[in-house]
């Protein structure tokens, strides 16, 4: 069986006429290159031995009739871009300057289309040793800031290796036993990243201040030499200390010379200083050098957080951070919004109107706003209020309101938004209002441009006209709010309604919204309409051959041998459902035919899974809880007709044949609490099989017992990651002052997610927890209101004087993400795990961020448990033993 991708232009189909000759032998795999050692393990499978840096050859020899098509594919290991570059269909694997990520098993797959395909394998062991480094430690307790105060000194020497590295200590040249030294300890620590082994002087002799060398070896293997790093101990050493030239927080003006310094007061050996950029490189324009950072002629582009890092291999690391803001003003926006309280979309003498300006500005708490009316400066009064801050609109934005609006307030208001004492330019906006200059939006779909269709990799506008005073700019999306624009924006801007796409492709097709925005115009409830966008797809007039091929053919005739050379018959069409079949060649000799079948289809499109709930899960008696799967299909008349689902996880195939738009459910039973499952569907056609779309089950409530942590994922954007952690994996030498002991069950095997307080973290340090994203579809919640209410359930440990603060925050998907807090909490709540249950009616599919914040010191770890988001107001449960805290939000 055969498939076709729709992106190809013409294939050529090969039948051949079977014969007792047609063979397929298993592969062998020889190797050409750099090989340390090429041996079998005791599963007869080889393992090549190479040196990180060398080169990789391996060839694939295989026999067979017809010629097999051999491929290369690898698992066991990192993925690597230097091996997905090299062509994989062919006999010989090439790999320049192999890395250690390029480890693994690697399998040569060879097909002919006789029999099962024959692969054979070979495992690749990429030998390395990377140059150790040394760190010096002192004890916690100690805060004077010199080691032999202390008496007890940690000298920490870690590598990277493969195969493990041996550790050699030495003081000066002499090697150092543990067995003839009582003052001194070597030892592995636990939890610790690579290969790693402490050397720990205890009660320090005069002896003790010298040079200390730590040896790695890999005895040899591959020819790979010793590394070591030497490290002196005086009596001098001390951690680096570090002081700024500048605020942490710096604002200037764009086009400025900006220096940063970073001054040394204390380490020994002399610190190294370095500067970097959260999520950024440095600036092009910048220079480093000893310790100062220079960044000339500043643009807005440059704003961010700087920072000077001294490292000098003694202690912690010192750090010291700067937040740069470049001033700037961007685009200037305004609204109009007639009386409120009076559902108005119109001006009316007698009601109330309120102006308001925005403008996109760094810092935006330093912009000032100053309003004119007929260009003469407007003070507050009785009928004129002016609100530098709106608290009724987004941060940042300055409104007039006009009260009960009489025929002199007729006149032309300015707003302009500057930096006082800044050499930025001011922004400045002009609003006409009179009855007659503001009338309501009309959006409307010109004739004929409701559906619009469109070639793969052409190009096409969406149109959609607007109307009115003033005439407000066009906002487009997906309609499926889980889809971006094709700039990767959820909402693209058009100041004529018109959206151009250019090369476009089937992943754009669907339906797109237009939308008045809420700016630049009257500030009333949107107009919108909906534009269909359909591709065509290029195999759906492609030209298509089909190629009987004879090799050859033998007769025998009064047993002599003779070879018949034919022509190739050739039968082409243009591949779409309707021409979906099973194809046949039949040949003819006068002695007798044969007869060859080839089955033509295009692939169809993945299933796409479906949340309708949180959580569709019923639980039933003991560990069993039941799952209601629910997909649909995406076009599904692209292809010939879909007969059924193929799914990995009971190897069944569901008779299901979808329709556009449609629903489809499958109940799973028998799952059990708390495993996760991972689910892969596949449509199935009459000729073929789709991809396996991949989507993970985890049970109501998170225990975050599984390493998928029930989909949640760490947000990108904060200062440092939750960490899931249990009793048994807890760190022996962390404080007990703060911290659970095990997770909320009470058992030791039970995982629970929570922030480390100790250093690195600085106070205000910030980790956030997002949840999976939770669909909302319901159009009414109970008894007629307006929004279905859900349940956020969890339980939270935080207990340590210097605790921090927990947030619970909700991010509402529309057109844009909106975050809103729903819950907080702060400083030390007891040693006890307590339980908190807040109810939320989301306008749109949600997701929960669990926000910690680092607090005044170490004594500040903060967990969560037993995470819940289920349908529905909060149900007290008796087997809760703290007091649950309750809160209602409506969003």
């Amino acid at each position: 069986m055969l498939t076709s991708s729709a992106s190809l232009n013409v294939f050529y189909f090969f039948w051949v006429l079977a014969s007792p000759t047609n063979t397929l032998v298993l592969p062998v795999i020889v190797h050409e290159g750099q090989a340390c050692v090429v041996k079998d393990d005791n599963i007869s499978e080889r393992i090549y031995t190479i040196r990180e840096g060398d080169h990789l050859v391996l060839k694939c020899l295989v026999k067979g009739h017809p010629r097999p098509q051999v491929r290369w594919t690898k698992t066991a290991g990192s993925a690597s871009d230097k091996f997905q570059e090299t062509s994989i269909y062919n006999e010989t694997l090439r790999i320049e300057g192999i890395q250690r990520v390029q480890g693994g098993r690697y399998y040569c797959k060879a097909d002919n289309g006789v029999g099962v395909a024959a692969i054979k394998s070979i495992r690749v062991d990429v030998q390395y040793l990377d140059k150790p480094v040394l760190t010096v430690h002192q004890t916690i307790s100690d805060v004077r800031g010199r080691f032999y105060q202390e008496k007890t000194v940690f000298l920490r020497c870690t590598v990277n290796s493969n195969p493990p590295a041996r550790f050699i200590w030495k003081r000066g040249t002499i090697p150092i036993e543990q067995s003839k030294d009582q003052g001194v300890d070597i030892y592995e620590p636990l939890y610790t990243q690579g290969e790693t082994e402490v050397l720990k002087l205890k009660n320090l002799r005069l002896k003790d201040f010298a040079n200390y060398t730590c040896q790695v070896s890999v005895r040899n293997v591959c020819e790979i030499p010793d590394s070591s790093v030497t490290f002196l101990l005086t009596i001098g050493t001390t951690p680096p200390a570090l002081r700024l030239s500048v605020n942490e927080s710096l604002v200037v003006d764009p086009g400025k010379d900006v220096t940063l310094s970073c001054e040394v007061t204390a380490g020994l050996p002399k610190p190294t200083v370095t500067w970097s950029r959260y999520l950024n490189p440095l600036p092009r324009n910048s220079l480093v050098r000893d310790g100062t950072l220079e960044l000339r002629s500043v643009t807005p582009a440059d704003s961010g957080f700087y920072n000077c890092t001294a490292v000098n291999n003694v202690g912690n690391p010192a750090k010291r951070n700067v937040n740069l803001l470049v001033r700037s003003m961007g685009n200037l926006t305004f609204q109009i919004t007639p009386d409120s309280n009076k559902d108005s979309e119109s001006i009316q003498m007698g009601r109330d109107l309120k102006l308001s300006c925005h403008v996109d500005a760094e810092p935006q708490d330093k912009v000032n706003y100053t309003w004119y009316q007929n260009a003469v400066l407007i003070y507050n009064s009785d009928s004129l209020i002016v609100l530098h801050s709106d608290p009724d609109m987004a941060p940042g934005t300055s409104s007039l309101e006009i009260v009960d609006m009489k025929f002199r307030d007729q006149a032309t208001y300015s707003c302009v938004a500057s930096f006082p004492g800044s050499t930025v330019p001011e922004l400045r906006v002009d609003i006409n209002i009179t009855q007659n200059s503001v009338t309501p939006p009309i959006l409307t779909v010109p004739e004929g441009g409701q559906e619009v269709s469109v070639r793969e990799g052409g190009t096409t506008d969406l149109v959609c006209l607007v109307d009115g005073k003033p005439r407000p700019p066009v906002l487009w999306s997906r309609a499926d709010k889980d889809l971006t624009m094709p700039t990767g924006e959820w909402a693209v801007e058009t100041r004529d309604g018109r959206l151009r796409l250019t090369n476009v492709t089937r992943d754009l097709m669907g339906a797109y919204r237009c939308q008045t925005a809420p700016y630049n115009g009257l500030n009333v409830k949107p107009r919108q309409a909906q534009v269909q966008l359909n591709v065509q797809c290029e195999s759906q007039s492609a030209t298509f051959s089909m190629r009987c091929l004879f090799i050859e053919l033998w007769m025998e005739i009064k047993s002599i041998s003779k070879v018949f050379l034919l022509e190739n018959p050739q039968l082409k069409f243009k591949l779409d459902p309707s021409n979906n079949g099973t194809y046949k060649c039949r040949v003819n000799n006068g002695v007798g035919s044969s007869t060859c079948t080839f089955n033509i289809s295009s692939r169809p499109y993945n299933a796409e899974f479906y949340f309708d709930t949180p959580n569709p899960i019923r639980n039933l008696k003991g560990n069993n809880f039941s799952y209601n799967l629910q997909w649909t299909q995406r076009e599904p008349v692209a292809t010939d007709r879909i007969i059924g689902y193929w799914m990995n996880l009971f190897s069944k195939q569901i008779d299901k044949e979808p329709v556009k738009g449609g629903l489809m459910s499958y109940i799973l039973t028998d799952l059990k609490i708390p495993l996760s499952y991972e689910i892969r569907l596949a449509p199935i056609t009459t000729y073929s099989t789709g991809d396996y779309p991949k989507w993970t089950l985890f049970n109501h409530v998170c225990g975050f017992e599984d390493k998928h942590i029930c989909g949640f994922s760490q947000d990108r954007g904060d200062n440092f990651d939750w960490t899931r952690q249990n009793h048994l994996t807890q760190n022996p030498k962390r404080s007990s002052n703060t911290g659970p002991e095990m997770d909320r069950s009470g058992t030791k095997e039970g995982c629970y997610m929570y922030i480390e307080a100790s250093s690195p973290r600085v106070p205000g340090d910030t980790a956030r927890l997002l949840s999976p994203l939770y669909n909302v579809n319901a159009a009414r919640g109970p008894n007629g209101s307006g929004r279905l209410p859900y349940c956020i359930s969890f339980f939270y440990h935080m207990k340590g004087k210097q605790t921090g603060t927990l947030d619970v925050w909700l991010r509402v998907k529309s057109i844009a993400s909106v975050d809103t807090k729903v819950w907080s909490l702060i400083g030390n709540q007891g040693p006890d795990w307590n339980q908190a249950h807040i109810i939320v009616n989301p306008s749109g599919p949600f997701q929960v961020v669990f926000q910690a914040i680092r607090g005044s010191g170490y004594e500040g770890d903060i967990a969560i448990d037993d995470v819940s988001v289920t349908k529905g107001k909060c149900k007290q449960e008796n087997s809760v033993s703290n007091t649950g805290m309750y809160v209602t939000i409506l969003l």
